[in-house]
């Protein structure tokens, strides 16, 4: 138990180093930072338990109250520090499998089921959401509010941070307000799925460091044959139909729309992952696919996520005949 209040405050207080070195430098960096800040709580949560998740979150917070103020420590909190703890704590939950209602033979009696990474998915896209809207109505309690916070946000940057060709005019105020009105529309759905992206990264790459030093509390999942609740579709679809409604429901709506999209998406390349399996040809394949995503993301994305939604209807993975495990040399897939 020492061990693992030990090992929480020293990765509690790394968090806070980064999550404060996120604050200083190139932009880049700081967006690099504040990217990876919850990999530390991950990595207390998976190697030690939810108990040493908690205390790497709340060392994080202590510090940064210390030496920061309230605001910033309680972003820390909500934003970094609870998501990730939870999204740990769910992974090592577990219950034998004779309490799932799964028929079990006597050599299988003391076996147990493990939190399905589907869920966790889900979890992660839900929480995502929910900081998406937040960060929403810190920046603007009211449309309007949001409105003339995003057209000055976009003026500094013009003015300040990109070059004009010599004689080039400053943008117009309508110029500005269409590209504000453009950005309120990509926002909650474009923040949900950055936080999500953050939150499944470091829950995955924390998974494979303490796997790789033996400290990792439950077996490696097969992450090519995850699955969804039964009724994520429905909850996407109506996600989707939610966004035409105007004011803050709308943007809510988006911004969970987001996280069900990137949910879907990861679906979709966990089938290519999974019907792939033992061809000659797969490594050059998957190469291909992740390529073309970084070059033409948003149309490649849109299509491996509709595959992602046909995996409902049409079990394609049931029927592609590949192994059901991993293959070879890649327990990652």
């Amino acid at each position: 138990m020492r061990t693992t209040y030990l090992a929480g405050a020293g990765l509690g207080l790394v968090a806070a180093v980064v999550f404060a070195s996120a604050t200083t430098g190139p932009l880049f960096f700081r967006l690099l930072l504040m990217f990876v800040t919850p990999l530390p709580i991950a990595l207390a949560g998976l190697g030690w338990g939810w108990r040493a998740a908690i205390v790497a979150g709340g060392v994080g917070t202590g510090l940064i109250l210390v030496f920061g103020n309230p605001a910033i420590a309680a972003a820390f909190a909500l934003t970094q520090a609870a998501p990730i703890a939870v999204l740990t704590y769910l992974a090592l939950l577990s219950r034998p499998l004779s309490e799932s209602g799964v028929s079990v033979t006597a050599d299988d009696a003391s076996a147990v089921e493990w939190y399905p990474p589907g869920r966790l998915v889900i979890w992660s896209a839900v929480m995502a959401g929910l900081m998406a809207i937040a960060m929403l109505m810190v920046i603007g309690g009211d449309l309007e509010t949001l409105r003339k916070a995003l057209a000055d946000f976009i003026r500094t940057t013009f003015e300040a941070g990109l070059p004009r060709a010599e004689g080039q005019a400053p943008l117009s105020e309508a110029e500005i307000a269409s590209l504000s009105e453009i950005a309120l529309g990509v926002l909650p759905a474009a923040s949900a799925m950055s936080w999500m992206g953050s939150l499944l990264f470091n829950l995955w790459l924390a998974g494979r460091v303490t796997r790789a030093s033996g400290q990792l509390g439950r077996p490696w999942p097969d992450l090519a044959a995850i699955t969804y609740p039964t009724g994520t579709p429905l909850a996407f679809g109506a996600m989707l139909l939610a966004t035409m409604l105007t004011g803050y429901a709308g943007l809510a709506a988006s911004a969970f729309a987001g996280g069900l999209f990137l949910a879907y998406l990861l679906l979709g390349l966990a089938i290519l992952h999974y019907t792939t399996r033992g061809q000659p040809w797969r490594p050059i394949a998957l190469w291909a696919l992740y390529g073309s995503l970084l070059i033409v993301n948003v149309w490649i994305g849109i299509v491996i996520a509709m595959l992602g939604l046909a995996e409902t209807v049409l079990q394609l993975r049931a029927r592609s005949g590949a192994p059901p495990g991993p293959p070879p040399h890649q327990p990652h897939a």
